[in-house]
This record gives C-alpha cells, sequence and structure tokens, in this order.
C-alpha cells in the first residue's frame, strides 16, 4: 500500500492535468468594405478583362495611327455596360450563390447589400454606358453593347439553371468586346472584326469548360448545367474543348493570311496554339482537376499574349 504522500502528490498532479486551461485561437473575422463589394458586385477582374479584348480590337483597327480620345471614350463606356452585366447577374443569381463556396461571400447573398441598391446600381451603369457610347462614339458601337449587355443576362444568366448550351451562349457574349473596340476605331464591321469575335469565342470553350469540370460539384449544387447531361466521365467537355482549340488555331493564323499581320506573327501564335493544343490533349486524356487546372491556367495566358501581338503585329 502507498503512502499518503505518494497518494496525496498523485492526486494533486492529476487535477493540475484535468485543469489545465485549453487555449483556443480563435480565427479573425474577414473584413468587408463599401469599396470591396463594389469591386466583386461588379466583377472587376472579368471587367478588365472586358476592357482589355476591346482595347486589343481597338488597336488592331486603328492601322492608321491611335485615336486616344476615341480609344478612352470607348473604353469608359463599354466599362459601365460591362460592369452594369455583372451586376444584374449577381442580382438574378442572388439566391443560388449561397450554396457555392466561392460565391456565397458576395455582398447580395451574404445579405451586406440590398437587391434594390444593386437593382438601381446595374441600370445606372447600363443607362449612362450605353447613352455615353450612342452620343460621344457611334449607334454601332451602342448596339453592339446593348446586344453584349442582353445576351449576358436575359439569355445566359438564366439558361445556365437549364441547359449546358449556356457556355455557348456566354462565349458569344464575352466575343463581342473587341468588336465594339474594332467597330469604333474603323466606324464599321470588316473581316477583322469577325477575326476577333471568332478568337475570344473559340478562346472561351476551353477556358470555360475546363473551369466548369473544376467546380462541377458547386456548380451541380446550385443547380447549373454548365457541362453535358450525363458527361459523368467530362469526355464531351474534354472533346469539345480539343476541338475549339484546334478551331482557335485556325482562326489565329487568318490575319497572317488574309494580310493583316506579318509574318512573324504565324510563328508566335503557332507556338501559343501548340501550347493550347497540349493542355487540351491533356485534359482529354485525364480528365482530372489538375489537367482542367492546366488548361483553364494555359488559356489566361494565352489571350493577352495573342491579342498583343496581333496588335503589334498589324499591318
Amino acid at each position: 500500500m502507498k503512502p499518503p504522500e505518494v497518494i496525496a502528490t498523485a492526486a494533486v498532479a492529476t487535477a493540475v492535468v484535468v485543469e489545465a486551461p485549453v487555449i483556443v485561437v480563435a480565427e479573425e473575422p474577414q473584413t468587408y468594405t463599401v469599396l470591396g463589394d463594389l469591386m466583386m458586385l461588379t466583377k472587376a477582374r472579368l471587367t478588365m478583362l472586358v476592357l482589355m479584348t476591346t482595347a486589343m480590337g481597338f488597336g488592331f483597327g486603328s492601322s492608321r495611327g491611335m485615336d486616344w480620345f476615341l480609344f478612352f471614350r470607348v473604353m469608359f463606356g463599354t466599362a459601365f455596360v460591362a460592369a452594369s452585366a455583372s451586376v444584374f447577374n449577381q442580382l438574378i443569381e442572388r439566391k443560388v450563390d449561397r450554396l457555392m463556396g466561392r460565391t456565397k461571400d458576395r455582398p447580395l447573398p451574404a445579405g451586406r447589400m440590398a437587391p434594390v441598391t444593386a437593382l438601381g446600381l446595374g441600370m445606372l451603369l447600363a443607362v449612362a454606358g450605353l447613352i455615353y457610347l450612342l452620343n460621344r462614339v457611334s449607334p454601332l458601337c451602342a448596339g453592339l453593347a446593348a446586344a453584349t449587355l442582353a445576351t449576358y443576362v436575359a439569355v445566359y444568366t438564366p439558361m445556365k439553371r437549364k441547359s449546358a448550351w449556356c457556355v455557348t451562349v456566354g462565349a458569344i457574349s464575352g466575343a463581342i468586346p473587341p468588336v465594339i473596340g474594332w467597330a469604333a476605331a474603323t466606324g464599321s464591321l470588316g473581316a477583322g472584326a469577325w477575326i476577333l469575335f471568332g478568337i475570344l469565342f473559340f478562346w472561351q470553350m476551353p477556358h470555360f469548360l475546363a473551369l466548369a469540370w473544376m467546380y462541377r460539384d458547386e456548380y451541380a449544387q446550385a443547380g447549373f448545367f454548365m457541362l453535358r447531361r450525363r458527361d459523368i466521365a467530362g469526355i464531351k467537355a474534354a472533346t469539345e474543348s480539343l476541338g475549339c482549340a484546334v478551331a482557335l488555331t485556325v482562326v489565329t493564323l487568318l490575319p497572317a493570311f488574309m494580310g493583316m499581320a506579318h509574318p512573324i506573327y504565324v510563328a508566335v501564335a503557332l507556338a501559343c496554339d501548340g501550347w493550347m493544343l497540349t493542355c487540351a490533349v491533356l485534359f482529354l486524356q485525364h480528365r482530372s482537376r489538375a489537367s482542367a487546372r492546366r488548361l483553364f491556367l494555359a488559356s489566361i495566358l494565352y489571350l493577352p499574349l495573342v491579342m498583343a501581338l496581333l496588335m503589334v503585329c498589324r499591318r
């Protein structure tokens, strides 16, 4: 039998162990600002992409020199219309955005902004942008911007919950901004405008299909049909991505064959197209998140390279 001193010491030690305080490190709550919410609501990064393609279209069409005052006017009006499209898109999808981790913290689903506020902001941006393009650029540019807005908001957004053809419709809407830039620079719709449209259209397909495959579970949970029905293995999405990458290669070479770009453009464009094709083939072979992400990242780098090259090498 142990002496009383040993028993007492053991009891004290046990009490110390049991009663030791547990330190819990609380995570700092994420802070949101009005400016940050506005940038999120207008999808600042998407708007910047729209402006970049518009600028490239304007530069490609300005074969006799840049009219900088006209350039800034078309960029200003297009920015307003593009931002309004994003606002309306999030306003319509505010309830389903709560179901996806990548969108639940947006101002509307998180409750930091009232829907009526977003509606007023979207209408203000749309009306101001379209009127400005109509009066300060041209009716053609205003009509193209209105077509982009209507297609994105009235067709693409509701179609996401009905059919995977929404990706094609969204690609049509996203391919119009460089045409706006070309039309502003030239005053008309020529072959260059349709080449730019084709480049943006066929580029968007593998770009968004790879994204849809990466987040297919979240999209399905929210009820979005971004992939073909019963395409569980992703074969259709990957095959379509590869087909559009092949078409993209053909379209990007047209400016050189039509005498609109210098021969050096062909060599660099072929290297970029080969890169995209390789990533698309790997996506078809593996159909994994890693291969989809590789294709998605390649498309992000591909577009500014080819568009800048097209503008620099124009005849």
